[in-house]
């Protein structure tokens, strides 16, 4: 029996027979990993309550033919202990979690930036320092970021020209200038724009301080640029509060 240890963040959990679940994790040093939990429906289970989603991990699990099988399981962190009170923390999480699973894609290929990226997020979503919606979209643009999506946003997306370009279009990779600009191009707000690159940047004094309507477009244009390039639906989206 081949063993192997490591830490994740369990992203979902789906049923399987009348006691085990399959349970899809993004780890530390193998990416993303389904496994069986054997017995975890079972009020008796030793470790059910720690694969649930949002839960920071320890594991050890044994290769299987088809699916690895989760051996031991200790919890590091239950993020959704604060995160499920909230709706919009919850709604935000669940998007993340959905998020995570489609950028890394291909199992067992170590992601680990992306592994890092999720826990901080989770963890300032559980901290509730910041709007949810804040914390979410940067989340989903610093994943995008690391997947090679990152959108222009001091340049034109098509020409490269620098400066404050009044144009986006999210099938040329963000903000483009008045002579690249292509049909069907967006106007978003210069401040919804800089709020993008606050976001994207880090600069949390920037975001907190920023204009309910320019963070609702914010957000309206990520979710776009987010479903564009992964060629995917993210169907939780549908469910932040974006108002």
């Amino acid at each position: 029996m081949s063993l192997y240890r490591d830490e994740g963040v369990v992203l979902r959990n789906q049923k399987l027979g009348e006691a085990d679940r399959i349970i899809t994790l993004l780890t530390r040093r193998h990416g993303l990993v389904r496994a069986v939990g054997k017995g975890v429906r079972r009020t008796r289970s030793r470790f059910g309550a720690r694969l649930e989603p949002c839960t920071h991990v320890d594991l050890q699990l044994h290769t299987g033919r088809t699916l690895d099988v989760v051996t031991q399981a200790e919890t590091v962190r239950a993020y959704g202990e604060a995160i499920v009170a909230d709706y919009s923390r919850y709604t935000a999480a669940t998007a993340m979690l959905e998020t995570a699973e489609k950028v890394v894609a291909v199992e067992k290929d170590p992601a680990l930036r992306q592994f890092l990226l999720l826990l901080g997020a989770l963890r300032t979503l559980g901290e509730g320092t910041h709007d949810a919606r804040l914390v979410l979209d940067a989340y989903l643009l610093r994943s995008l970021a690391v997947a090679g999506y990152a959108p222009a946003l001091s340049e034109c997306a098509r020409c490269g020209d620098r400066g404050e370009h009044r144009s986006f279009a999210i099938h040329a990779g963000g903000t483009v200038c008045s002579v690249c600009r292509p049909h069907g191009s967006m106007h978003p707000s210069a401040e919804t724009v800089r709020l993008m690159s606050s976001l994207l940047g880090g600069d949390w004094a920037a975001a907190d301080a920023s204009d309910p309507r320019h963070r609702t477009e914010c957000s309206g244009l990520v979710a776009a640029y987010l479903q564009w390039h992964l060629e995917n639906g993210i169907r939780s989206l549908r469910h932040v509060e974006r108002s």
